[in-house]
């Protein structure tokens, strides 16, 4: 009999149990969230305590107030620096116009020391040897330029020192050929009057008449009506 009721249990023809909770679901999930929310709660308790008793909280209070300071220094330097590279590129740029000035005052100085020298040059190439208390003609120069014109130059001085101021006129004559015939000219516009104490350069551009060719350049120097000096150039 025992043997029976033992295989009627171990078998399918057992009879069927259902086992059933004496408390319903919705108190059971909130009996679960009430045990989660009082775990959290210990733990960030427990969390805040350790934290406390380390000292953690209180030296990050001041590590960040630190750095804080640190980087309020930093900014301020960085202001500094910028106003500073500012500047500097402000008085490099000022610097550097006045350095390109500068040297543009240079070029121009070297330029009228050129001429200086080369006028130096000539005027003492002109001066005589000798003195003669009469006015001369020294450097008389002429070119034929393109587009059939004359450029001319010409230096008159008294080659004595304190002379009396001399008043007279320059005449310049052209010879040469015009379609092969002699040909000649005088300076347009008449003798140039002049005046001088001790030197005077006389220069001056004027067209040529077609197909003249220049062959001697001169010029006198007329006192009223006596020829002071005179001086030819042949070209």
């Amino acid at each position: 009999m025992r043997l029976r009721l033992l295989r009627r249990r171990l078998t399918v023809m057992a009879p069927r149990v259902a086992i059933r909770s004496t408390l319903p679901w919705p108190v059971r999930w909130l009996f679960a969230a009430m045990m989660l929310g009082i775990c959290a709660t210990v733990g960030l308790w427990t969390f805040e305590l350790g934290r406390d008793i380390a000292g953690l909280d209180r030296s990050t209070h001041d590590e960040l107030a630190a750095l804080r300071s640190d980087a309020a220094q930093l900014r301020a330097e960085r202001d500094r620096l910028q106003r500073d590279a500012s500047a500097a590129g402000s008085l490099l740029t000022a610097q550097q116009a006045t350095q390109d000035r500068l040297l543009v005052q240079i070029r121009q100085l070297e330029s009228d020391n050129r001429s200086l020298r080369d006028d130096l040059g000539f005027f003492e190439a002109l001066i005589p040897s000798s003195g003669s208390a009469d006015v001369a003609i020294r450097g008389l120069q002429a070119e034929v330029l393109d587009g059939g014109q004359l450029r001319w130059q010409v230096l008159v001085m008294q080659p004595v020192k304190n002379a009396p101021e001399f008043k007279g006129r320059l005449e310049l004559t052209v010879a040469g050929t015009q379609d092969g015939q002699p040909w000649s000219m005088a300076l347009p516009g008449g003798p140039q009057p002049m005046h001088l104490r001790q030197y005077r350069r006389l220069e001056g551009v004027f067209g040529l008449p077609a197909r003249a060719v220049v062959k001697n350049v001169s010029v006198r120097v007329m006192d009223g009506a006596a020829v002071r000096a005179t001086q030819s150039l042949a070209l």
